[in-house]
């Protein structure tokens, strides 16, 4: 299994970061080089506790399909959301938010465990693991750039 970490330091309240990590329209401007799009479920605004989302994208030249649950959800400080359907044998990503004086430390693990046995950890050891790593690390630029401008109007209103 994998596992990658992220800690984001974002000049703006815990609720707006919160719910700017929850944002499927901020998802799909973070992943517009993927032409990733919500198809199912939650396909607009901001996704809660026990609803789905099915996102389908283009990564390595292939279509993929991956549907997630939000699993557990502690408005302002904790969500999880995991797979239920998609190419991964595991896949489930924990949002923490902490204030921090006047700041809020944003906080992801992401785990997620390939199929295809050895294979597969060859596969996710050269190519896949960077490959999620810039994408969260992208998805967390965008959060904190609309977080810390007025932008954040546009995913989550006022």
């Amino acid at each position: 299994m994998t596992r990658i970490q992220l800690t984001t330091v974002i000049v703006a309240p815990i609720q707006r970061c919160f719910d700017l990590a929850r944002s499927i329209d901020l998802h799909m401007a973070s992943t517009d080089f993927t032409g990733e799009r919500a198809i199912a479920g939650v396909t607009t605004g901001l996704i809660g506790s026990g609803q789905e989302v099915t996102w389908s994208g283009r990564h390595f030249g292939f279509r993929i399909t991956h549907t997630s649950r939000i699993t557990a959800f502690e408005f302002p400080t904790y969500f999880q959301d995991c797979m239920i359907r998609g190419v991964f044998h595991r896949f489930c990503h924990d949002h923490y938010f902490e204030t921090r004086e006047n700041n809020t430390l944003m906080k992801d693990v992401m785990e997620f465990e390939t199929p295809l046995g050895p294979l597969g950890k060859i596969v996710d050891k050269l190519l896949l693991a960077r490959h999620m790593q810039r994408l969260l690390e992208r998805r967390n630029q965008c959060i904190r750039q609309a977080a810390e401008s007025e932008n954040w109007k546009a995913y989550i209103g006022s």
